[in-house]
């Protein structure tokens, strides 16, 4: 049994992805895990989405590494509208 490229490169995406986000925003507060994953099933969703349309511009074997980029990046935004229209903690009201 074999494991295809999508898996473990959207894994290794999903973290330098997270990253970059955590890096960027000084916090990931307590939606770190959260990240990860929307970034991760970004990226296996975009690369399949980009290999269904074609896009072979920049591509690592069969994953189409632009796609998967762009919806990590949404899925990453996702979460982080949604935890700034969430509750806010006891902490951050006073």
């Amino acid at each position: 049994m074999t494991i295809g490229p999508a898996l473990p490169l959207s894994m290794l995406l999903g973290v330098v992805y997270t990253s970059i986000y955590v890096l960027l925003r000084g916090d990931a507060g307590g939606r770190l895990p959260l990240t990860y994953l929307a970034a991760t099933l970004g990226c296996l969703v975009g690369a399949a989405i980009g290999d269904r349309l074609g896009m072979d511009v920049l591509v690592i074997g069969d994953y189409a590494l632009i796609p998967a980029s762009i919806t990590a990046w949404i899925g990453i935004g996702i979460v982080a509208v949604l935890a700034t229209l969430g509750p806010q903690s006891q902490k951050a009201r006073r």
